[in-house]
């Protein structure tokens, strides 16, 4: 069946998201969060697309963006090339890591446009990885209460105040404010799966202890490590946790 074309937005502004292949994590630690960004930064120009919001999550990202003289598509295909290059190479792998088509939503209008950039500033809140969003380091938000240049700030503190300093109490509020609003997301498993159900399941659907993998003949170990990373709920941290399998060979598999 062919793809259904995506919606065009008479603005040009979209919320997208890129995840992971399989729902699997896209960072390992925290210089592949900021290589990302970085990434974000450079291709700003270089796609002439102007970027509102970010939020890195863990095995997916948002992103509030408007394209300029290139298509969206383009702009995204940049990105996710660059980082998967340099991600590959320093983990010693091969393959995608974001699933092939990311998902996107058109923003024409003012009031939407708000809706998705708090909703983005907050998704760390609603995963409770934190209860304040200044206390997440992987989003835009703190550009806009400092002097950072990443993201094309003025657009928005300008739709809430002509004064800097104003705007910027305007903006910090308005960002806190509890809502029940959603917008695009990818959908998750509420609960993952902890360590000793995977244990269990390891046991049950090949017969030994999790520990065991790492000393099973090699092809053997890559079809087990293959199909533990297609479970939902799964991380590679957590295979390579309970198995004693490197992470890189995890991600190799």
């Amino acid at each position: 069946m062919p793809r259904r074309a995506r919606k065009e937005s008479p603005t040009g502004i979209y919320h997208v998201i890129m995840r992971g292949i399989n729902r699997q994590s896209i960072f390992e630690d925290n210089e592949d969060r900021q290589k990302l960004i970085e990434t974000f930064a450079r291709y700003r120009e270089m796609s002439c697309y102007k970027l509102y919001a970010y939020c890195l999550m863990d095995n997916h990202i948002h992103i509030l963006l408007q394209e300029q003289s290139e298509p969206i598509g383009a702009a995204m295909k940049r990105i996710s090339s660059s980082y998967v290059l340099w991600f590959n190479k320093k983990y010693g792998r091969c393959g995608h890591l974001f699933q092939e088509r990311f998902k996107s939503e058109i923003v024409d209008t003012d009031g939407y446009f708000l809706t998705v950039l708090r909703y983005i500033h907050q998704n760390p809140i609603k995963a409770k990885m934190v209860e304040d969003i200044s206390h997440y380091p992987w989003s835009s938000y703190g550009d806009y209460m400092s002097q950072g240049h990443r993201v094309d700030k003025e657009y928005v503190l300008n739709m809430f105040s002509g004064i800097a300093v104003e705007s910027l109490t305007l903006f910090g509020k308005f960002s806190r404010e509890k809502n029940t609003e959603e917008c695009l997301d990818i959908e998750e498993n509420k609960i993952g799966m902890t360590d000793e159900m995977l244990k269990e399941k390891i046991k049950e659907q090949f017969g030994i202890n999790a520990l065991h993998i790492a000393i099973e003949e090699r092809v053997r170990q890559e079809e087990i490590l293959k199909e533990l990373k297609q479970l939902e709920g799964v991380s590679i941290r957590q295979i390579a946790r309970i198995t004693g399998v490197p992470q890189t060979r995890v991600w190799k598999a």
